[in-house]
């Protein structure tokens, strides 16, 4: 089993990266994010997920590994292999899916390519607890433009089956003085 990889990283192509380790050229998928942070011709280290199937024998590479471990826990979700994974950590950085994911927002996860409602819904219910993160202050993550989550109006759309930066989104532009009733119909409107 391969742990890691530490090399010079000889190729970057599409979403996979050669790395040169003494001599042998290995190809290892990377997350966009990854793809951004690696730099051709530089010494670097990755961590390894090696997915070995009859036809195949494939390295999926982190630069960190407790995304390598996010990785892994994406692999959890029944319907979610490989590949999908890591669409799915391309999405964004590994911190902001980790918010979505403990924020129930289920459209910030179905953006990953070849993931439907279904596979983003079943991602949210069954690592929104074990993300490592509580659904917390969106506004204080700066990962996501809100009006305060406090709002009687925001909890009111939650209840009803947003998530919470959908129902943020949604009351941004309603005015704060009307009545909460009035305030929740005008922005059940704008879906």
């Amino acid at each position: 089993m391969i742990a890691t990889l530490s090399g010079v990283l000889a190729e970057k192509f599409n979403d996979v990266v050669v790395l040169d380790v003494n001599g042998v050229g290995y190809a290892v998928y990377v997350s966009l994010e990854d793809y951004g942070n690696l730099t051709q011709g530089e010494q670097v280290k990755v961590y390894i997920y090696e997915h070995i199937r009859e036809q195949s024998h494939d390295l999926f590479g982190f630069i960190s590994n407790s995304n390598r471990q996010f990785f892994e826990l994406l692999l959890s979700v029944n319907g979610v292999g490989p590949k999908m994974a890591l669409n799915v950590l391309s999405v964004g950085s590994a911190d902001n899916v980790r918010q979505a994911i403990a924020n129930g927002n289920v459209k910030y996860i179905q953006q990953a390519s070849g993931v439907g409602k279904r596979v983003a819904e079943r991602v949210v219910v069954d690592l929104k607890d074990k993300v490592g993160l509580a659904s917390t202050d969106l506004e204080a993550t700066g990962i996501f433009v809100s009006e305060n989550t406090q709002d009687e109006a925001v909890q009111a759309l939650i209840a009803l089956g947003y998530s919470s930066s959908d129902a943020a989104r949604a009351l941004a532009n309603v005015d704060t003085s009307l009545p909460l009733d009035e305030r929740v119909k005008l922005a059940l409107q704008k879906r």
